[in-house]
């Protein structure tokens, strides 16, 4: 087995040994493994700093795109849920498909295990994951924003017993209003999204207690106002930038959010 600690502690360079191929198919197996040990440790930062410094070439990066977007089909959650992280990094690379939306489209509305946090398998964080790509997706100039916006409201829409519970809310909230900085979005498209949220908090069958994914969105919707009015950071250290069609967005979320307060 790699040793991908040593590769980190050498400034990530490559073995002399080893063939640059061979290693990249270890990366994207180790990204699907079972063990958080293997799967979020080193070889996790191994394989981002090798996409960020060109390390793997662009023919290699396409190739494991395609791999990721595939895996959205595979059996295990682990497999699934990374390899929203591993798009997201070829996407800030400047690698694109549009195959590559498609496939987030299909899965993440429709991920049925919405666990954060496993004892045995460590990390999953479907929700939080797949909000990181839909970020930098909504954010790239080949992908349309609007389809990003309607795929966070398909996501939240979707029913679940499982109430998130590892901040799942603020990443998906956070992924929205970074798309909703986007300068091209007319105020239609920048609110229109909310509707299908407002007719499922408008629902007449909405029960006691409320219905785990209703509690999600409510937290989600919540967060993004507050990020409608006081901006949002792109990255942890950036000051936090307005959303475009501010005023409209918040007047729209209000609205929504009260659908839910009045019953």
């Amino acid at each position: 087995m790699t040793d991908w600690n040593g590769i980190e502690a050498a400034d990530y360079a490559i073995p002399a040994d080893r063939d640059l191929e061979e290693l990249t198919g270890e990366l994207s197996r180790a990204l699907a493994d079972p063990d958080p040990g293997i799967r979020d440790g080193a070889a996790y930062s191994v394989l981002a700093t090798w996409i960020e410094r060109g390390v793997i070439d662009e023919p290699r990066r396409l190739a494991l795109g395609d791999e990721m977007a595939a895996r959205f089909d595979d059996p295990e959650i682990q497999a699934r849920t990374f390899a929203p992280l591993v798009l997201a990094m070829l996407v800030r690379k400047g690698d694109f498909r549009s195959e590559w939306v498609d496939a987030l489209a299909r899965w993440y509305p429709a991920e049925e295990d919405l666990r954060g946090h496993d004892e045995k398998l460590g990390w999953l964080h479907a929700v939080a994951h797949g909000a990181d790509l839909l970020d930098v997706f909504g954010r790239h100039a080949e992908a349309d924003p609007v389809r990003m916006l309607d795929l966070a409201a398909a996501r939240l829409t979707a029913p679940t017993a499982h109430v998130w519970d590892q901040l799942e809310d603020d990443r998906l909230a956070r992924a929205i209003a970074r798309i909703l900085t986007r300068a091209d979005l007319s105020e239609h498209e920048a609110t229109a999204w909310l509707d299908v949220v407002a007719a499922d908090f408008g629902a007449d069958d909405i029960g006691v207690p409320v219905p785990a994914h209703l509690s999600n969105c409510l937290r989600t919707l919540r967060m993004l106002y507050v990020l409608a009015d006081r901006g949002v950071r792109m990255t942890r250290d950036d000051e936090p930038q307005p959303l475009h069609r501010s005023p409209a967005l918040q007047a729209r979320l209000a609205e929504v959010l009260d659908r839910i307060v009045r019953r």
